[in-house]
């Protein structure tokens, strides 16, 4: 995967607009992406690693949460997010892409983005 800008980017702020037409969405143009994965830090306690992906597998979106921020209904995880392109990152190895896009796909045909998973 190729690494996507922090949480703080995710606003939109920081947007790339070159006027290209490269059939990728425009940098104000919010992009839909599922819950694929949830995973704890190993390598940083209390951490947790939440990606969201698109429906095709090809984009991501990580954010990190402290564990002890999952209490109390105010951050709640939800099944999808809508992001700004600049905050996504490709995924380039072909067999997460099919996973990401199994997953994105499922949570997409079950749950509405703001249904808490």
């Amino acid at each position: 995967m190729t690494a996507n800008r922090s949480d703080s980017a995710a606003d939109g702020s920081d947007s790339d607009t070159d006027g290209s037409d490269d059939g990728a969405p425009a940098a104000d143009e919010a992009v839909p992406v599922w819950l694929v994965e949830r995973t704890y830090g190993d390598d940083e306690l209390n951490l947790i690693i939440l990606v969201y992906a698109t429906e095709d597998g090809r984009r991501y979106h990580r954010r990190e949460r402290a564990l002890t921020s999952f209490t109390g209904p105010t951050r709640e995880t939800t099944a999808g997010l809508r992001v700004p392109p600049d905050a996504l990152g490709s995924v380039d190895d072909p067999a997460t892409r099919e996973r990401y896009a199994e997953e994105a796909s499922r949570m997409a045909r079950q749950h509405d983005p703001a249904d808490s998973v």
